[in-house]
């Protein structure tokens, strides 16, 4: 099949589910009636409760929840030998009817919530217990997030070590030029949020302003790169800063850094496009629906390899973490969350194309390895032969683009994992926050507390084998995303509205979670019972068991509290 073909149903298919679909939940949900005031108004605080226009927080939620999922994902699922129809059918159906509804719903629900996140909306709509459970669990999840993207990053910024300990410079080019774009992207989204939210600088000015600085930025860069550092003093480096980002107010980094991040997204979905309208790369050189003699079940392992791209628990958090703090109007949530995992979709059917041609090139001298060099390296490719001499300057505009989707989900995690520390220590029910509670309490509360122990955490795992581990990682997501859903199905049974569109799903992801956690913790016992396995199968038996008795336990009680609802309806 033709690439831009697909590309063009896919795109078609995800309009139609975003005006029909969309509406009929906004419609249910009662979502925009009466125009009531948003948390970020509500509870205006300076620090997370800012309200933010909706390109603004597009960008913050779209460059958060995107991270580097929606291109690993597919990659993987074709490296894993499912075929392009199955990947399609699943990031589709999934998008609109999975995704969508999630993080939308999460969204809505943290709005309605006074902006709390999907752990006090349990407590509000289940009971402390199921909170308590959901957030250890989250917050050991965000840890592994923060670990692999720190990681992730510091290597897309290090320098390449000989085999004498040298830094090879030349090898190592373009990753300087990544590191510096950074770095004075950073030092620019600060500038930027300072004239537009203490100089009130028009908003159309400033984007224009800041679009030429992100040109003038990769210019430089380009040509002057001085800073060679290895991985491990980026590792440190990087943790630095998310220590700085997480607290610091939204207005003077997280909103402007993640606004102009966008720009770079957009360039690069983009660029994709162009690629693929460019290259109209064959999908034959990928299977259809699987590859002969696949030992890897379609079930449930497709349905944790592509999360981002079709439903990712991570979304909720950041749904209900950072976007329900700075939504300036309920009838934004649509386009933002709803429409952002939708445009997500259309990132991931790139990737599919991108996956397409890289692997067309298996077995020449231009082989494509690794996630970076097939979605980069295929979208350059497919551009490069029409004109000429580009190459380098795509491959390192798109390997900055990943660099940028990794580094704001890192902060974004980072900020969330303080959230989750925070919460724990509090029961809102009291009327409790931060300030109000005493002994201990007060102490782990705090924000800076709650941020140091997150990043010295997913830092040290980071620097000390979180691989040994990662396979747990999208078993774990997809549980979350249960979970949330769970969480928005209990409000909404409460509020009388229907739920219908979360409870499916909900149960089908509980299914893939449950079967995935049990595949993995048998392969992994496999393992140990062979001989010679370090630490990291014994943990990862551990938690995987732990992770389905928590999936239980809270299946459990949320089934009890949605037949309760049903009886209250019925009894009435």
């Amino acid at each position: 099949m033709n690439g831009l073909v697909l590309l063009m149903i896919c795109v078609a298919l995800l309009i139609f589910g975003y005006i029909f679909y969309g509406r009929w939940l906004c419609k249910k949900w009662g979502v925009g009636e009466g125009d009531l005031p948003t948390p970020a108004h509500t509870m205006t605080d300076g620090v997370d409760y800012v309200p933010a226009k909706a390109p603004i927080l597009m960008g913050h939620h779209f460059s958060s929840i995107a991270g580097a999922g929606p291109i690993t994902g597919p990659i993987s699922a074709c490296a894993a030998g499912f075929g392009w129809g199955a990947c399609v059918l699943w990031i589709i159906i999934g998008g609109i009817f999975f995704g969508g509804v999630h993080d939308f719903g999460s969204l809505i629900a943290s709005v309605r919530h006074g902006g709390k996140s999907i752990g006090e909306i349990i407590s509000a709509n289940m009971s402390r217990r199921a909170k308590r459970l959901f957030i250890i669990f989250a917050y050991l999840t965000l840890i592994l997030v923060v670990a692999a993207f720190a990681s992730i990053v510091a290597g897309t910024f290090a320098a390449t070590v000989d085999a004498n300990g040298v830094i090879d410079k030349a090898a190592s080019a373009s990753n300087a030029r990544v590191a510096m774009v950074s770095l004075l992207f950073i030092v620019f989204a600060v500038i930027f949020g300072f004239f537009v939210y203490r100089r009130n600088m028009p908003m159309g000015i400033a984007s224009v302003i800041g679009v030429a600085a992100i040109v003038a930025i990769i210019a430089i860069s380009m040509v002057f790169h001085p800073i060679y550092l290895t991985s491990t003093t980026w590792m440190y480096i990087v943790g630095f800063y998310i220590i700085v980002a997480s607290v610091t107010p939204v207005w003077i980094l997280l909103q402007p850094r993640d606004y102009l991040s966008s720009f770079l997204l957009y360039a690069m979905l983009a660029l994709a496009v162009v690629a693929v309208v460019i290259a109209q790369p064959s999908m034959d050189t990928l299977p259809v629906m699987n590859t002969p003699n696949n030992p890897t079940p379609v079930f449930p392992v497709l349905f944790t390899t592509i999360a981002c791209g079709a439903i990712s628990g991570f979304h909720s958090l950041v749904s209900s973490g950072t976007t329900s703090k700075q939504l300036n109007r309920e009838k934004d949530a649509k386009p933002i969350a709803y429409g952002g995992m939708l445009l997500e979709c259309v990132l991931a059917v790139l990737t599919l194309c991108a996956i397409a041609y890289a692997y067309g090139l298996k077995g020449t001298e231009h082989e494509l390895v690794g996630a970076t060099a097939i979605f980069g390296g295929g979208i350059a490719g497919m551009i490069d032969p029409s004109y000429g001499g580009l190459y380098d300057i795509l491959y390192t505009l798109l390997v900055l683009t990943y660099s940028a989707f990794c580094l704001t989900s890192l902060d974004t995690a980072t900020r969330l994992g303080r959230f989750m520390f925070q919460e724990f220590w509090i029961d809102s029910t009291k009327g409790e926050t931060p300030d109000t509670v005493i002994g201990y309490k007060k102490i782990l509360a705090n924000p800076y507390v709650a941020t140091l122990f997150t990043v010295v955490l997913g830092i040290a795992l980071g620097m000390n084998g979180y691989e040994k581990i990662w396979a747990l990682f999208g078993s774990a997501n997809q549980l979350l995303a249960a979970l949330g859903l769970l969480a928005v199905a209990t409000w909404l049974g409460n509020a009388g509205k229907t739920k219908f569109m979360c409870v499916i799903p909900m149960f089908f992801m509980l299914a893939v979670t449950i079967f995935s956690l049990g595949i993995n913790t048998k392969t992994q016992l496999a393992q140990i019972t062979a001989g010679g396995a370090d630490w990291g199968p014994y943990v990862q038996v551990i938690v995987g068991v732990l992770l389905i008795i928590l999936a239980i336990i809270l299946a459990v009680e949320g089934v009890v509290t949605l037949l309760n609802q049903h009886k209250k309806k019925t009894s009435v």
